[in-house]
């Protein structure tokens, strides 16, 4: 059997030590702040994740770009000529336009070696929601699935990876248009905290609005009690709040036998969509 390479994007927020670990290729997406491009890699060789939520509570905004498909062919080729077949797993369609380049992509790649395969998966998911399919993905490819398996794999697990979270601070949120200006100001005065989940579609919809920070990371965890149905591998990221999410894994741990908690970063693509203090929770529920 042709060996594969699974090759991903950096909004699955993986850490570098995962990301070698696992065998993995992670295309960086980039984005813009204060006049500066940056690539968002696993290793943040680029800007450190604490320095970049430090500019964005200073009040730095940035701008954000997917994967382009010249960028998606130029790693692809290279793969190809070293033998390899590929599974590509890419961010949620649903928020963003790199899945149609890595299909695009493909096309053009496999046309120009038909000897090679290459399956482009679309996630569905975000952040460590993607990290975690990604993670469970090359787990099966070490127990010996074939390409095709392995997407086979994907696709009937990407409906059973939940995403909840809850960010800080609703202007983010605002600006992204997932809540209005006045939502976002009354919000604010009276320390509403969205809790919000990612669908089966792959997109960012509100579910409900707590009162307090302390309320709608317990939220999370109720939704995890709710839903759970595999509590072996939890991931959690966030924007820089390492205690909070600390904290909330501790709580996870109590609560069921977790055999693999993974915290990390909210990798600067997603988080300047979601601003410093959010946290996510991801694992393995009935449906999504």
């Amino acid at each position: 059997m042709k060996d594969y390479v699974i090759l991903t994007d950096s909004c699955s927020d993986l850490p570098a030590g995962l990301v070698e670990e696992l065998g993995l290729s992670v295309l960086p997406l980039s984005f813009v702040m204060e006049g500066k491009e940056y690539f968002n890699y696993p290793d943040n060789r680029d800007i450190d994740p604490k320095d970049f939520y430090n500019k964005m509570r200073a009040g730095a905004l940035g701008t954000t770009s997917a994967i382009n498909v010249a960028v998606f062919t130029e790693t692809m080729t290279e793969l190809v000529k070293q033998g390899k077949d590929i599974l590509c797993i890419a961010f949620s369609s649903g928020l963003s336009t790199t899945y149609q380049s890595a299909c695009i992509a493909a096309g053009d790649v496999m046309s120009a070696h038909p000897d090679c395969r290459i399956l482009v998966c679309d996630s569905r998911a975000a952040s460590l929601g993607q990290g975690m399919l990604v993670y469970l993905a090359a787990l099966e490819k070490r127990k010996g699935k074939s390409l095709e398996e392995l997407r086979d794999f994907v696709e009937e697990r990407k409906d059973h990876i939940c995403h909840w979270f809850t960010v800080d601070d609703l202007n983010h949120l605002k600006r992204g248009g997932r809540v209005s200006a006045a939502a976002a100001l009354f919000g604010t005065m009276l320390q509403m905290k969205p809790v919000l989940h990612v669908d089966d579609a792959g997109h960012l919809i509100p579910v409900s609005k707590v009162r307090g920070r302390k309320a709608s990371i317990a939220a999370l965890l109720a939704k995890m009690e709710e839903l759970v149905e595999d509590p072996s591998v939890v991931f959690i990221s966030h924007g820089d709040c390492f205690d909070e999410v600390q904290a909330l894994g501790d709580a996870i741990k109590a609560k069921f036998k977790v055999d693999k908690l993974v915290i990390n970063y909210v990798g600067p693509v997603i988080g300047n969509h979601t601003g410093a203090g959010v946290v996510a929770l991801f694992f393995q529920g009935k449906h999504k």
